[in-house]
Order: structure tokens, then C-alpha cells, then sequence
């Protein structure tokens, strides 16, 4: 796990900075406008609409396919991968027939602050982003095809294509015609299906017309995918409050909120995806084979690595806001209220970070069990409270308040699931995963302090806040990793030796 999981990581680093280019694009031409709040809704509806079935798709379809290649061979579970494929093409088709209709509904609950020009903008955009959905549905189920074969190089690298291309349509929409942004998503999505196509007959998958709406696999797998659906919509209804309330509290909110949300995930993408993707399927082995020691072993490695490499970047984005977002995005149309939202945003999303990430793989740990009903209960629970702290702090902390409350919610969530899952499999190294925790938030706090102090003795004498603040972060990773080293935190031993075993590899090759 540890070698792939450090190859995906590389790999989503390069995804995340191409990724950064796209939002950069966005930020130079359009800053945080009506406009660009136009676009982000208008793609985050589909997302919004589709991504809870698209999170139910992702863990019900790989142990399915699994059971039924195990059961009955590799033709069968084709046919339930094409079967699959064919029951949401239907459905794909019903939700964007009812988009269609209601699109002007649908954007008002989404951005209830919208008015005149920009609703009808916001409307234009989203009608021919809804055609995305399609897309979106087969990546799902195509990813979990490619990574159930041990595939999980090609799904990290579909970003590519479709960052180059969305980079492409924002100049070209500054330049010419709007309504290039919202096409140019569109094709950008269609982009990655093509990127997939090539791998899924190389790895053995060859579609045919299937259509059986009652064959018992699906059944199963909607089973154990409803809950998982619910859950995840309860994460989507989170993303609407934050919006709408975000579209109320100023021109430009859902931009700030947005930018500030894709340097947070930044991390999460980076680390806390790679980490839980190598480890599902292998802890869904584990269950099934009721090897629970060698799961909680798996969870534990896994949680201790989300924790050496969040918690330093958590320390870091609190003590850098400001300044991290205005060396990515402060240029162009990007002016200092943009500047100052988007900082808010990142500084209040920082305390939440370590949460979003330990929630991904603790409810990976539960679905590996084929629990999917406890994430669900908690994740509702984390919602109403996500809820009631967006109206109460947006009073007083405007966007930055609704970042607060998703943090909150999220750690509380988080903390949820340890409870449950300590209930379910018994420990798992809750101690020693602590006094790891203590000993690498110690480091990441002196860090934090030194790099901080050492940025601001930079600005006083080179007057460069861009390159005083690179050399402050390089001199903090320095401090960092020192700080690990003398402490003898368990991780950075593992995360050597997976570095090792990889480098000899390659030299056996």
C-alpha cells in the first residue's frame, strides 16, 4: 500500500498544480465576481445532483464486482459492470430531463442571492452543464473497474486533460463569448471519459447492451450503496446551505468560498485520497477474509500517514493565510476584497482539515465492513450542527463563519466515528496513534512559530512578501522534518522505508 499510495501522491501533487493553474485562470480573469460566482454554480449543481449517487457507486461496485469475478468469473462481473453502466445511463437521462425543467428552481435554491443578469446567466450555464452528468456517472463506475484491476495510476492522471482544457475555455470565454466557460466544461469532462477508454479494453472491459433493472447483484449493491447515497447527499446539502447563504452574504462570496475550499482540499487531495484508495480495497479483502487484525493494523498505518502530512499543512495554512493567497491568486481581476475573503475562508477551513481527512478513512474502515449505515447516521448529525453554525457565525464572521462551521462539523463528525468504529472492531492503537499526534502537532507548532517569526524578519529586509514567504515555508518543512526526526514519530520510519523498498525496485528493474 505504502508505494502506490506514495506514487498516487506524486502524481495528485502535479494534478493539484495544474489544478491550481485552472483556478489561478479563473482568478486572473474574472477575480471573485458575479460572473465567476456564475460558473462555480453552475458546475457545482451536476456535481451536487449526481455526486451522491456517484459516492454510493464507488463503494458499493467495487466489492461487488470483486464477489461476482470471485463467484463466477470475469465474464459475469462484465456484465454487472455493463449493466450498471447501462441503469445509470437511464437515470442520467431522467435527472437531466428534470434539470432541464426546473432549472430555474434549482439555481434559486442554489443561489438564493441571485438576481436579474446574473440568475439568467446562472441559468444559461447551468443548462448546458447538466449534458456533464453523463460523464461524471461512467467515471465512477469506469474508475472502480480500472482500480478493482489494480489500476490506480490512470484515474489520478484523468485531471489532466480536463484542467488543460477548462484553462483553455476561461481565456478564450474572456476573450470572445461567455458562454465558452460553461461549454468548455462540458467537453473538458468529456475529455477524461476518452482518457479512460483506451485502459478499460487494455484491462479486459467490453461493453454490450445489458439491461437487467432486476438482477440481484444490483440489488445487493444498492443495498449496501443506499445508505452511502444518504450520507453522502447529507455532504451535498452542506455544500447548498454554504452556497446560498454564500450568494447573500456578498457579490463574489461563492468564489471566495470556493477558492479558499480548493487550497484545503489541496492536501486532501494529495494525501488523504491517495492514502484511502490504495487502502479500501485492500481492507474490503481483509473483512471479507475476516482478518481484522491486519485491518486495524491497515487503518491504524493509514491515519498515522493523513496525520503526518496534515496536521503540518493545517499549522502552516493558519499561519499563512493571507499571504499563501495572495501569492496563488493576487493578480488581475483579483483585487484585496477578493484577497480578504478568500483568506478568511482558507484560515477558518484550516482547523477542519485533519477532520475532513481522518473522516475519509475512518468511513472507509466502515465501509470495508459493509457498514454504511453508521458514516450515514454521523454524517447527519455533523450536518444539522454544519447547519445551525453557518447562520449563527455567518453573522459575525460573513464567509469566513461558514468555513468555521463546516471545520467544526467535520472534526465533530470525525470524532463520532472513532467512537463507533472503537465500538465495532475494539482498539486499534488509539494510544499510540495519540502519542504520535501529540508529538507531530509539538513539531508542526514550532514550525509554525519559527517559519512565522523568519517571515516577517524576510519582509522587513528584502521586501519581497512572494519570495519571503517561499523561503519562510522551505525553512519550516526544514524545522519539520528535524522536529519528527528527533522525536522518533513511528510514521516517518514507515514513510523511509516505503521510499526505500520502491528505490530498490527500480534498481532491480
Amino acid at each position: 500500500m505504502k508505494k502506490t499510495a506514495i506514487i498516487l501522491m506524486l502524481i495528485s501533487i502535479f494534478s493539484k498544480i495544474f489544478g491550481f493553474a485552472r483556478d489561478i485562470s479563473l482568478s486572473f480573469f474574472y477575480g471573485a465576481s458575479n460572473i465567476s460566482d456564475v460558473y462555480l454554480i453552475s458546475i457545482t449543481i451536476p456535481s451536487v445532483i449526481f455526486g451522491f449517487i456517484g459516492a454510493g457507486i464507488t463503494t458499493g461496485y467495487i466489492p461487488m464486482y470483486s464477489k461476482i469475478s470471485q463467484i463466477s468469473g470475469e465474464e459475469k462481473s462484465n456484465d454487472f459492470t455493463n449493466n450498471l453502466t447501462n441503469i445509470l445511463l437511464i437515470l442520467c437521462t431522467l435527472m437531466m430531463g428534470l434539470g432541464l425543467i426546473f432549472t430555474s428552481q434549482i439555481v434559486k435554491i442554489f443561489a438564493s442571492g441571485f438576481e436579474g443578469e446574473t440568475l439568467q446567466l446562472a441559468i444559461t450555464f447551468t443548462r448546458i452543464s447538466l449534458s456533464g452528468i453523463y460523464v461524471t456517472g461512467l467515471i465512477y463506475i469506469f474508475n472502480g473497474f480500472l482500480q478493482v484491476k489494480g489500476n490506480y495510476i490512470v484515474p489520478a492522471l484523468v485531471t489532466f486533460p480536463m484542467n488543460f482544457l477548462i484553462i483553455v475555455s476561461i481565456f478564450f470565454s474572456s476573450k470572445l463569448n461567455l458562454l465558452i466557460l460553461a461549454v468548455g466544461s462540458v467537453l473538458a469532462l468529456f475529455s477524461q471519459l476518452l482518457f479512460l477508454i483506451p485502459f478499460l479494453y487494455k484491462n479486459g472491459y467490453k461493453y454490450r447492451f445489458t439491461l437487467q433493472l432486476k438482477d440481484e447483484h444490483i440489488k445487493k449493491m444498492a443495498f449496501i450503496a443506499i445508505p452511502v447515497i444518504i450520507g453522502s447527499s447529507v455532504n451535498q446539502i452542506n455544500v447548498l446551505v454554504d452556497r446560498t447563504l454564500a450568494s447573500q452574504i456578498s457579490t463574489g462570496g461563492i468564489s471566495a468560498l470556493n477558492y479558499a475550499n480548493r487550497l484545503n482540499n489541496f492536501v486532501f487531495g494529495i494525501v488523504v485520497l491517495s492514502i484511502s484508495s490504495v487502502m479500501f480495497p485492500m481492507i474490503a479483502k481483509m473483512a471479507a477474509e475476516n482478518n481484522i487484525k491486519g485491518l486495524k493494523n491497515s487503518l491504524a498505518e493509514a491515519i498515522g500517514g493523513v496525520n503526518l502530512l496534515v496536521i503540518p499543512a493545517t499549522i502552516g495554512a493558519l499561519f499563512f493565510a493571507e499571504p499563501i493567497v495572495n501569492l496563488l491568486f493576487g493578480r488581475g481581476a483579483f483585487d484585496e476584497n477578493a484577497i480578504s475573503m478568500t483568506s478568511s475562508a482558507l484560515f477558518f477551513y484550516s482547523f477542519g482539515m485533519i477532520g475532513f481527512g481522518l473522516r475519509e478513512i475512518l468511513s472507509r474502515a466502515f465501509y470495508s465492513l459493509q457498514d454504511t449505515k453508521t458514516p450515514m447516521i454521523n454524517a447527519s448529525i455533523a450536518m444539522i450542527l454544519n447547519i445551525v453554525l453557518n447562520i449563527v457565525l455567518s453573522q459575525f464572521l460573513g464567509i469566513g463563519g461558514l468555513a468555521l462551521a463546516t471545520s467544526v462539523s467535520a472534526i465533530f463528525c470525525t470524532l463520532l466515528l472513532f467512537i463507533s468504529l472503537r465500538k465495532r472492531i475494539g482498539s486499534f492503537g488509539m494510544g499510540k496513534i495519540s502519542k504520535s499526534f501529540l508529538k507531530i502537532l509539538f513539531s508542526s507548532l514550532v514550525m509554525g512559530c519559527i517559519s512565522r517569526i523568519f517571515y516577517l524578519y524576510l519582509l522587513d529586509n528584502i521586501s519581497n512578501e512572494s519570495l519571503s514567504l517561499i523561503i519562510a515555508i522551505g525553512t519550516g518543512l526544514i524545522i519539520y522534518a528535524l522536529g519528527i526526526i528527533i522525536l522518533k514519530v513511528d510514521e516517518i520510519d514507515v514513510l523511509v522505508k516505503a521510499i526505500k523498498n520502491k528505490k530498490n525496485a527500480s534498481l532491480d528493474n
